[in-house]
């Protein structure tokens, strides 16, 4: 067997404002808990197997995506001095991008923007193994780290910034919208955005997607009471929580919940808070929008964005839109 994880403890600062989000969020009605926190070391190592299951085709068809049209991507975008990446992952779509297309061997800058020091750690072994890229790793949220980025872009040059794996999805449409303002903001008209999307499919293959028979989505989502459990000193019982996942037909969403097999009280001390659960009573713990190719342009444009290329999936329906920001 290989050597246990190592899980680090979380920064003074993280734990407090960890704290104050799961006091605040837990409050509301429904209960919910910010999607961004699945992602400690364990819930990014058990995203990453996720991606590799075989109902789950997101990864594997934006792969396809990058390799079939990596050359038309850095022709579209013009000379590029800088590669930005928004949740990196383990670096191998960024790698994957620079390999196909033939940029490889270019001694980009290459900047990574991530919460997770884990991700940013593996993203940048897995880039300096393979390429000459000059690495700076952010650590913070997406809008911290473009606020870094924005303060030095004039040292950056030109820049083709990466939100990929639907990422997007996770705002809610306003919010997606608000958040492609600010990543317009912070790149300028002279540089341009590589987004990744996952389109709206049949119901049956989302629900897969989201609730796998092996069950590794399932501990991806538990994961996140037992890192409640961990840095808040709270008591949940993790087994008496069950995974359901939701297709929102109407709003074009998949929705993951948590939701209680029992009644039960929760003690979270570092958050100064208690929480009573009904029988059947949920915690919604992410939402990933699905969306149809011409509502992604709609959304780009809706934040200052044009469209210079858009290409498709048509196997498991996945899109990668380049877009630059209006002069």
């Amino acid at each position: 067997m290989s050597e246990p994880l190592a899980i680090p403890a979380a920064t003074a600062d993280v734990r407090a404002q960890f704290a104050a989000d799961v006091r605040y969020y837990l409050s509301l009605v429904p209960r919910q808990l910010p999607s961004k926190y699945l992602y400690d070391p364990l819930g990014s190592a058990l995203f990453e197997a996720i991606t590799r299951l075989p109902w789950y085709p997101l990864q594997r068809a934006e792969a396809r995506l990058l390799e079939a049209h990596a050359r038309a991507i850095f022709g579209a975008a013009g000379p590029v001095d800088t590669l930005v990446e928004l949740g990196p992952g383990s670096g191998e779509k960024l790698l994957t991008l620079m390999m196909a297309g033939g940029r490889a061997s270019v001694p980009f800058d290459v900047r990574l923007i991530d919460i997770s020091p884990v991700a940013l750690s593996r993203a940048t072994q897995t880039l300096q193994a393979h390429s000459p890229a000059s690495v700076t790793r952010y650590e913070g949220t997406y809008e911290a780290g473009l606020e870094r980025f924005a303060a030095e872009r004039d040292r950056a040059g030109r820049a083709l910034v990466m939100f990929l794996g639907s990422n997007l999805g996770n705002f809610d449409p306003p919010g997606a919208e608000a958040f492609l303002r600010s990543v317009n903001a912070a790149i300028g008209c002279s540089s341009v955005l590589l987004l990744g999307t996952d389109l709206v499919k049949p119901a049956r293959d989302l629900l897969l997607a989201y609730d796998d028979p092996l069950g590794v989505t399932a501990a991806f989502n538990r994961n996140l009471l037992v890192r409640i459990n961990r840095d808040l000193q709270a008591d949940f019982e993790v087994a008496a929580f069950a995974h359901r996942v939701v297709w929102n037909r109407d709003l074009l969403r998949i929705e993951m919940h948590l939701v209680s097999r029992r009644s039960q009280r929760v003690r979270i001390r570092g958050a100064q808070f208690e929480l009573a659960l009904q029988q059947g009573e949920s915690i919604w713990t992410e939402s990933s929008y699905k969306y149809q190719p011409e509502d992604v342009h709609t959304v780009l444009a809706r934040a200052g964005f044009r469209v210079l290329s858009q290409w498709i999936d048509e196997t498991d329906l996945f899109a990668l839109t380049l877009a630059q920001p209006e002069g």
